[in-house]
C-alpha cells in the first residue's frame, strides 16, 4: 500500500523549519499506516495464522474414539498450518470438564476443543455445567458421526435384542445396563428402549468409558452401550462381547447381521455420537473460518476416509453454521427426553 507525504508537497507551509516537517510527515505516516492496517478486513490481518503451536483439548481420557481422531487429525493438521498441533486429554463429567477448559481459554484462535455434542446438547438440561454452550463456545466443524452399539457381555445369556428385553421384563431390574456417564447418548438410548419396550433395566454410570470396557469384559454387568471403536470391533471379534443392535442410519458393514434400533421398532432410541472441534466464543472468525476449511479438506482425503470407516464411523463435514444449526436442533429435542425420562445427574 502506498501512503503519500502530504508534507513534502508544493503547498507545505515554508515557514516550518524542515526538521519539523520531517517529523510531521513521519508522524502522519504512522497514524495513516496504524489506521489502514485497522481498517484491512479480519481475514487480511490473520493471514500470519498460527504463528505458534495449537492447542486441541480432548474432553475424554485417552484410547477413546475422540482421543484416536483427535490426534489423527492433529498429525494431518500439523504440515498444513504449518505448526505443530498438540493434544491434551481433560476428562471427567461426561466431557463437560474439557468443554469448560475450551470455554474458558483465551479466545486468541491457539485453542481449540474435540468432542461430542453431548456436553452441549445432554449435560445442560442436568443444571451443572460451569458454561453457557450457546454463549461460551463456537461449533468449528462437524468431524464424524459414532454409531452407538448395544452389546452384551458375557453375564448376558440373551444372544439377541429381543430376548434381552424379555429377560428385563420377566424379571424387572435384574438386567444391568451401563453407560458412560449420567446424560450420556448411551443413556439417552437406554431411556428411549425402555420407554419404547415397557422394560424394567437398571442403569450403571461410568465416568467415562476406559473402566466401562475393563468392567464389560469381565461380566461385572450385562448390557452396555458405548460408540462404535476399533477395539470395541476387537472385542466383538473375539467374541468377549456380543452385538445386538446398533444405533446407526444402517446396518453397519462390519455387522451386516446385527439390526438397527430403527428396525427394531425403536426409532426414536436410533442414536448416533456426533463429534466435532470447537473454539471458545470470540476466537476470530477468520481462524474459524480456515480450520473449518482445512478440516472438511481433510475429511475428503480417501486414506482419512478409511481410518474412519475402518471403526464404522461416518465422516461428516460441513459449514460451522450448519454444524451450529444441529446442536440447536439436538438440544432442544433431548431437554424434551431427558424431563420425560426423569433423567438427573446422578442416575
Amino acid at each position: 500500500m502506498t501512503f503519500f507525504d502530504t508534507a513534502s508537497s508544493s503547498a507545505a507551509p515554508s515557514a516550518a523549519p524542515s526538521g519539523t516537517s520531517s517529523r510531521q510527515a513521519l508522524r502522519r505516516r504512522h497514524l495513516l499506516a496504524l489506521a489502514a492496517t485497522a481498517a484491512l478486513p479480519l481475514g487480511a490481518r490473520a493471514q500470519a495464522w498460527p504463528a505458534r503451536p495449537v492447542k486441541i483439548t480432548v474432553a475424554y481420557p485417552p484410547g477413546g474414539v475422540a482421543d484416536t481422531l483427535a490426534r489423527v487429525l492433529a498429525e494431518k493438521l500439523a504440515p498444513v498450518l504449518g505448526q505443530s498441533v498438540v493434544v491434551d486429554n481433560k476428562a471427567g463429567a461426561s466431557g463437560t470438564i474439557g468443554m469448560d477448559a475450551v470455554a474458558k481459554a483465551a479466545p486468541d484462535g491457539y485453542s481449540f476443543g474435540f468432542a461430542a455434542i453431548s456436553p452441549l446438547v445432554l449435560s445442560p438440561h442436568l443444571g451443572k455445567v460451569p458454561f453457557d454452550p450457546a454463549r461460551d463456545i463456537v461449533p468449528v466443524v462437524s468431524v464424524i458421526a459414532s454409531p452407538v452399539l448395544l452389546l452384551g457381555t458375557q453375564a448376558l445369556s440373551a444372544r439377541d435384542f429381543k430376548a434381552l428385553i424379555a429377560a428385563a421384563k420377566a424379571q424387572p431390574g435384574a438386567i444391568r445396563w451401563a453407560t458412560s456417564g449420567p446424560a450420556s447418548l448411551g443413556h439417552i438410548v437406554l431411556e428411549q428402549v425402555k420407554a419404547g419396550t415397557g422394560a424394567d433395566i437398571t442403569h450403571i454410570p461410568y465416568k467415562g468409558g476406559g473402566q466401562q470396557i475393563t468392567d464389560a469384559l469381565s461380566g461385572q454387568f450385562e448390557v452396555l452401550s458405548v460408540n462404535a471403536s476399533p477395539a470395541i470391533m476387537g472385542h466383538i471379534k473375539a467374541g468377549k462381547l456380543h452385538p445386538l443392535a446398533a444405533g446407526s442410519p444402517q446396518r453397519l458393514e462390519a455387522l451386516p447381521d446385527v439390526p438397527t434400533l430403527a428396525e427394531l421398532g425403536l426409532p426414536a432410541a436410533n442414536l448416533a455420537s456426533v463429534f466435532g472441534l470447537f473454539a471458545p466464543a470470540g476466537t476470530p472468525e477468520a481462524v474459524v473460518d480456515r480450520m473449518n476449511r482445512e478440516v472438511n479438506r481433510l475429511l475428503q482425503q480417501p486414506e482419512l476416509r478409511r481410518q474412519i470407516a475402518s471403526a464404522d464411523n461416518l465422516p461428516t463435514g460441513g459449514s460451522a453454521a450448519d454444524f451450529a444449526r444441529m446442536i440447536a436442533r439436538e438440544s432442544a429435542a433431548d431437554a424434551r427426553i431427558i424431563k420425560a425420562a426423569g433423567i438427573t445427574s446422578d442416575k
